[in-house]
């Protein structure tokens, strides 16, 4: 216990305390934004139909623009690249209320929500970036890394729990558009104070001209990053399909208010079990702890194919949470391990990217077959899900070490300035 503690104060030594609190408070509105364009369309125009499409070109937005933003971050830096995004997505989310508010049509309301979605500041991959080329400039063991992965992975899974209850209740106590208004006033403050933190300075990019820099484009990502991508994506339709399945059960039970809780309970469990992780001793390789995490997931997903009832279905979804983090935390790992430095928060966004196209997609599939052949149906896309990440995990060749060294310093007095100002910031 002793040891996990000292292993999380040399993470918080490095990033010092508010970088993790402003990353925190700059991703939440990852979570509300589609919830609550949803809940404001289809509250302003009466119609799921057109709430669907708004929230799906939300999501488009965000899985075909994802990627770019991390690879501008990659090139040019964090710092102006969130800047822009942040602006940019605080007006778009503004729009976007307005347009509702003021009825708009289908056609331009679902392009504003295409240009929210797109212009969403990847904060949470770009914050696991800066960790971990923090704990790379500083010559930190693995377990540091491995904590800074922990630490991250708990973080977005308070924030996907937290910020959805916050549209709820704001959509309880006054209305969606008060929780979407919220998402853009705390994107444009909490993500210009990520943008401007001195640790930016570790991320500032690489030059585009350099022959070594053209050369690392070149590289390809190794096989094992493709079946991440595919796991995450995976994993994102076990979460569509327990979205839908919860709230089709609920719903039948003549409680659908319980749904957002029974979810809110599962994050819970993930979030707290995802902190403990950086406890695990590194003989507890990666592969390993990815073929356990899949394994547990498919195994304690099969009991909500017999789950009909309101407690049980608590039970069941909340120790279902324990498997959830271990295999995000991992697959986020795995992908800072094996591609090139230069590409890693392009690399991470694709990962995130792949995350939300897949919960998007089951969410549409799941939600309909739960409306034909009750909530299980929509369970066995979560079971199917969980098989198929099984699957990956045991076919796919993990390297045991790292296949790309650490960026290199590019000079001790920088790093100890980028170091210094951190320690500064957190005081």
């Amino acid at each position: 216990m002793f040891g996990t503690v000292n292993t999380y104060r040399k993470v918080i030594a490095l990033t010092g305390p508010l970088l993790p609190i402003i990353s925190f408070f700059a991703r939440m509105p990852v979570a509300m934004s589609q919830f609550g364009s949803v809940l404001l369309v289809a509250e302003t125009s009466g119609s799921l139909a057109t709430a669907g499409i708004v929230g799906g070109t939300l999501s488009a937005g965000q899985v075909v623009f994802g990627p770019v933003l991390g690879r501008l971050a990659d090139r040019y830096g964090q710092r102006p690249v969130v800047l822009t995004a942040a602006a940019v997505n605080a007006v778009a989310t503004a729009a976007l209320v307005a347009g509702a508010l003021s009825g708009l049509a289908t056609v331009p309301l679902a392009a504003i929500g295409a240009v929210t979605g797109a212009s969403v500041p990847l904060i949470g991959p770009l914050a696991r970036t800066r960790s971990v080329a923090l704990a790379h400039r500083a010559k930190a063991d693995e377990g540091v890394v491995g904590a800074i992965h922990s630490l991250e992975g708990t973080l977005d899974e308070v924030s996907f729990v937290f910020g959805p209850a916050l549209v709820g209740l704001a959509t309880l106590v006054a209305h969606p558009a008060v929780a979407l208004g919220g998402a853009a006033a705390i994107v444009a403050v909490f993500g210009t104070f990520y943008a401007l933190h001195p640790t930016a300075a570790v991320t500032a990019g690489a030059p585009t001209g350099s022959r070594r820099e053209k050369e690392r484009s070149r590289i390809r990502p190794p096989r094992v990053v493709f079946a991440i991508r595919g796991s995450l994506a995976l994993q994102g339709a076990m979460f569509g399909a327990c979205q839908a399945g919860i709230a089709a059960l609920t719903a039948q039970l003549g409680v659908p208010g319980q749904a957002g809780i029974v979810y809110a309970a599962m994050g819970v469990v993930s979030a707290a079990v995802g902190l403990s992780l950086g406890a695990l001793p590194a003989r507890f390789g990666l592969r390993l702890r990815w073929r356990v995490a899949t394994a547990a997931a498919l195994v304690l997903s099969v009991p909500l194919l017999f789950t009909n009832t309101l407690w049980p279905l608590y039970v069941v979804v909340t120790v279902l949470g324990a498997a959830y983090a271990p295999h995000l935390i991992t697959a986020f790992a795995i992908t800072e391990r094996a591609v090139t430095p230069s590409r890693l928060a392009e690399a991470m966004a694709f990962a995130a990217s792949s995350l939300v196209a897949g919960q998007a997609a089951s969410l549409a599939v799941a939600g309909r077959l739960a409306e034909w052949y009750g909530p299980a149906a929509a369970f066995a896309v979560a079971v199917g899900a969980a098989a198929l990440c099984l699957v990956l995990a045991l076919v796919t060749r993990v390297p045991p070490g790292r296949t790309h060294a650490p960026a290199a310093s590019v000079g001790r007095a920088r790093t100890e300035a980028v170091l210094g100002g951190a320690a500064y910031a957190g005081r």
